[in-house]
């Protein structure tokens, strides 16, 4: 028997519903996919609110460790503590294990309610950059003496004399190198090129922010042409730029002309919930955090912890399973991931699906959790 180790964090409110779901169908499609010739050994590692109570801590080290070990891992919604220490606990696993690409596809599934006339035509992969950016978290509170200090050197040393209301001004800092950018694009475009995927568009901002955006858009383009200088010629590849906001827009109105995204972290976040709303909506929204070159990758459920509906036999464990797909492709287990997504497609084209999903349709027939995740077990 083929088997491997994944590490797995249940996680808070939603997070074990949707985790016990995604492992219950995940587990039955690699046993009908393989007749049992491969398994996976599912193993608990712990953050967030369990791991607070019984350890003190949100992210044990015991938990990194394990990730790194196995090199892969997928976790449910984590909460975000409150106060001082980690802002955010899925900031911290992407900055801690250097999982550079937040790597989120977008696509339509057929019975789906949409918002929008024709979302069969968004079909976008977009490569979110995970460790850079405003969400590095540098910044400091108005009224601080490092806000003071900060202010005071860009004011005396660097002539900065911009900043309107400096007593009452926090600051932040946004770093955004060439060496990230470059990992970024290259994995895009490595990706476009593997998928058969016609083009890579860099989403920037680089009309205002003329050296953090500005130079993520000039330095993906300078990698693209060095790098994949015989694609481009041979028109295997098409490299195309887009302002963030002019992004939302065409996005909306002309999502056929874009194919994989590469974006910074804060327009990666505004793009890739966008377009999960063009097709149904963050929960059947997968995602993934992956390092390119070490082959370390974390997959995860992108919608929060849900607490009110926690227990409740009612929440939607698409994105969980959607992302468990996505790491059955990335381990090479792709028949099992296919009959998952043809199990959904069945499924949500006869109306079958949770009541966030079923409410909405025409034919919709609203079943729980646990009755859900049954239905499509009986569909592989």
């Amino acid at each position: 028997m083929e088997k491997i180790v994944i590490p797995f964090i249940a996680g808070d409110g939603v997070g074990p519903e949707v985790t016990q779901s995604m492992q219950h169908i995940i587990d039955a499609a690699i046993e009908k996919a393989y007749n049992g010739t491969r398994k996976i050994e599912w193993l608990e590692v712990i953050a967030g609110g369990k791991a607070f109570d019984q350890l003190g801590t949100y992210l044990p080290d015991e938990t990194l460790e394990a990730f790194k070990k196995y090199h892969i891992g997928i976790k449910g919604p984590l909460m975000t503590p409150v106060g001082g220490g980690i802002r955010s606990l899925n900031v911290a696993l992407r900055q801690t294990l250097d999982l550079y690409v937040c790597l989120r596809p977008v696509r339509y599934y057929k019975g789906i309610e949409s918002p929008v006339k024709k979302p069969q035509n968004v079909d976008m992969v977009i490569f979110r950059e995970n460790t850079e950016d405003i969400y590095a978290g540098i910044e400091w509170d108005a009224g601080s003496d490092e806000a003071r200090k900060v202010y005071s050197f860009l004011h005396e040393e660097m002539g900065v004399n911009k900043v309107r209301f400096p007593e009452t001004s926090s600051f932040g800092i946004k770093p955004v190198s060439k060496e990230g950018t470059e990992r970024l694009v290259r994995a895009a475009c490595r990706y476009a090129i593997d998928n058969g995927r016609p083009s890579v568009t860099i989403v920037h901002k680089g009309n205002i922010m003329k050296f953090t955006e500005g130079g993520f858009k000039r330095w993906g383009y300078e990698l693209a042409e060095r790098e994949f200088h015989e694609e481009i010629e041979s028109g295997k590849l098409r490299m195309q730029d887009c302002i963030a906001d002019a992004f939302l827009q065409n996005a909306l109105l002309k999502p056929e002309n874009y194919s994989v995204i590469a974006t910074l972290n804060l327009n990666g976040d505004y793009v890739s919930d966008m377009l999960a709303a063009q097709v149904g909506g963050i929960g059947i929204a997968p995602g993934a955090n992956i390092n390119y070159s070490t082959g370390d990758a974390i997959f995860e459920a992108t919608h929060g912890t849900a607490p009110d509906i926690a227990g409740k036999n009612i929440v939607n464990p698409c994105s969980n399973l959607l992302s468990g797909v996505m790491m059955l492709e990335h381990i090479g287990w792709n028949k099992a991931g296919e009959l998952i997504n043809s199990a959904l497609e069945r499924s949500f084209e006869a109306g079958y699906a949770t009541i966030d999903l079923a409410r909405l349709m025409d034919n919709g027939h609203p079943l729980g959790t646990r009755e859900f995740t049954q239905h499509i077990i009986s569909l592989l």
